[in-house]
């Protein structure tokens, strides 16, 4: 019977956004719990791009936040200076993306490549030359029976 005065409340065609807001706002206020549970001696041992991706996260988390207040307020948060600040921080997230991306990316080893390159290039007039001084030591020495 509740949940019928409920519906009551409000147009039906608003319960699938009101789930969804609620929905939202749930799984923003778990992963502040997560947060705010974690001993700050924990967060101040991350290294500078960890630190900076928690920072961020949780800007955009509280940007979001009046976001949704602003929402139920009954102001449109698009023309509110909030969607200037959610667009910024999502520049520098992408911004530190971009850097943590490189750092993952594959790193050249200048020496192991001009090895290879060296190795891989054919060169005939080194090779012949090796060949004529292998061959002329050759033959300056006495050849040895083979023995069985």
């Amino acid at each position: 019977m509740a949940a019928d005065s409920r519906t009551e409340d409000y147009p039906q065609e608003i319960d699938e956004q009101l789930t969804g807001f609620d929905s939202s706002v749930s799984s923003v206020e778990t992963m502040l719990e997560k947060l705010m549970a974690m001993p700050r001696s924990e967060l101040q041992k991350l290294d500078s791009l960890d630190q900076a991706k928690l920072d961020l996260m949780s800007a955009y988390a509280l940007n979001s936040l009046f976001w949704m207040y602003l929402v139920t307020q009954g102001v449109n948060p698009r023309e509110h200076a909030i969607k200037q600040e959610l667009e910024r921080i999502r520049t520098c997230m992408n911004k530190v993306k971009e850097i943590t991306d490189r750092k993952k990316a594959a790193r050249l080893d200048k020496g192991a490549a001009a090895r290879f390159l060296r190795n891989a290039f054919y060169e005939p007039k080194e090779k012949d030359s090796r060949r004529k001084a292998a061959a002329a030591d050759g033959e300056s020495q006495p050849k040895r029976p083979k023995q069985h």
